[in-house]
């Protein structure tokens, strides 16, 4: 018979292997095996910097409020199928600078377009990495360090992806969607008199989506979570990850050892609000890792099966022709009524045509799925705008996992219903003085249905069948 401090310790060996560590306490272990590696770099610019995010800065940053990062999540399933998703706390990565990596990481490591996801935050606190759109703009010395930190940011990020290759481990994989609600949408809600609103319109998607990822022994080495809304709490000139900067720090402080990788939405036309001081930057950064930490606590999904991973990219033609070298030089002119950055566009576009290149008339969008055992993850480029996320939860369930910002951030994509209203969202694509064509959100959504089939993603109605 076995005594009673016996039975409490065979009691609290159980409790420890159920719950595990870090508060992860309802997170079902099973049998995986999948294998992960995680690393992290600052990306901190070394000094004084042009910001990216918004056009009416008029001098470089003045500070640091928190370090900025780079972060890569290495996914390898049983069969030796890798993915590799890689977070970043800027403005966005441009199709330039995204081609360079990603062309390196293929060369260096093997790995194709559909195996990659370039990620950034969106924060508006960040360095600007695209110096020819600024060529006319800026001196050579500001010039000089957006290049030089450009150049700087892609070998950083390339070894960053190595060393968190060379990191892989045996790891068990979890998924949920949390919830918090502080973006807004902007298009229905105007910020000047939101204080007088008893009611916000929509449409939003308030998820926290959450991956964990725990090695043998229950401990959280990775911790991935997404918000739809852009960062723009903060409008100085010190650089930071704003909320999600916060939301990342506050997490890796709850859970010491572990990685925090933010990934950004759906979010272009969703605002934090209200806005524009710290306090509200890290209380929106504490309610969304208060969102992942709940998550955390209560039972997670256990991920099985295997990865699978595709990607295409489609030509999105515009509304109307682009414009010829008259009507740039036109919107360029004293009297225009286009505000300064458009007319700086211009001189960017009428350079090239100077040089005897052509404007494009249409532009490659990525589109991107992957199946990470049981969780669906779709992924695309641009300012992608909520309804892309309602659209596709109509089709796939609510659970999915949607990103925007993501391998080229080139310009809005709006939905047909906002391409139709117009405004900011709607009018703001890579040539400027023309939306994009009717028919983009049609196009798009139907791509991202044919990737879907490709990985093995059911759409709701889809009937489940043994494989």
């Amino acid at each position: 018979m076995k005594t009673i401090p016996s039975l409490i310790s065979i009691w609290l060996m159980l409790a420890i292997g159920l719950f595990g560590s870090n508060h992860t306490a309802f997170s079902r272990q099973v049998h995986s095996s999948w294998r992960a590696g995680v690393a992290k770099v600052d990306i901190t610019p070394q000094e004084s910097i042009w910001m990216a995010g918004y056009a009416s800065r008029d001098h470089p940053s003045e500070g640091v409020r928190h370090a900025i990062w780079a972060k890569a999540l290495v996914l390898e399933d049983a069969v030796g199928n890798l993915a590799v998703l890689v977070t970043t706390d800027l403005v966005g990565i441009r199709q330039e600078l995204s081609l360079r990596i990603r062309d390196r990481l293929k060369h260096q490591f093997g790995l194709s377009r559909d195996q990659v996801i370039l990620n950034s935050s969106h924060t508006h606190t960040g360095p600007e990495t695209d110096y020819a759109r600024y060529q006319f703009q800026l001196d050579e010395v500001q010039l000089g360090k957006i290049k030089k930190y450009a150049e700087n940011l892609e070998n950083k990020i390339v070894e960053l992806v190595g060393n968190a290759m060379e990191s892989l481990k045996p790891v068990y994989l979890y998924s949920e969607n949390g919830v918090t609600r502080f973006q807004v949408n902007r298009r229905n809600n105007k910020e000047a008199t939101l204080v007088h609103h008893n009611e916000l319109n929509g449409p939003n998607d308030y998820a926290v989506p959450v991956i964990k990822v725990a090695d043998q022994k229950g401990e959280m080495m990775a911790l991935v979570f997404g918000y739809a809304c852009h960062p723009t709490v903060l409008a100085d000139y010190q650089i930071s990850g704003d909320y999600a900067g916060f939301a990342q720090l506050e997490l890796e402080k709850l859970y010491p050892g572990t990685t925090a990788l933010f990934f950004q939405g759906a979010g272009a036309d969703q605002n934090p609000l209200p806005r524009r001081s710290v306090p509200l930057a890290i209380q929106y950064g504490k309610a969304l890792a208060a969102s992942v930490e709940r998550v955390l606590t209560e039972d997670m999904k256990p991920l099985t099966g295997n990865l699978s991973t595709a990607y295409a990219e489609i030509d999105l033609t515009f509304a109307n022709p682009t414009p010829n070298r008259e009507e740039l030089l036109e919107i360029t002119g004293s009297s225009s009524g286009y505000p300064e950055y458009l007319k700086q566009n211009a001189n960017v576009l009428m350079s090239k045509l100077d040089k005897g290149e052509s404007l494009i008339t249409s532009y490659p969008y990525p589109v991107q799925a992957w199946k990470l055992g049981d969780q669906a993850i779709f992924a695309f480029g641009g300012e992608l705008l909520i309804g892309y996320s309602i659209a596709l939860k109509n089709i796939f369930g609510p659970d999915i996992f949607v990103m925007g910002y993501s391998n080229d951030v080139m310009a809005y994509i709006p939905t047909s219903t906002v391409l139709e209203e117009g405004g900011y969202e709607g009018t703001r694509s890579p040539i400027f003085t023309t939306p994009w064509a009717s028919n983009i959100e049609e196009r798009i959504i139907a791509e991202a249905v044919k990737l879907a089939e490709k990985v093995g993603i059911r759409s709701q109605e889809a009937p489940v069948t043994d494989q």
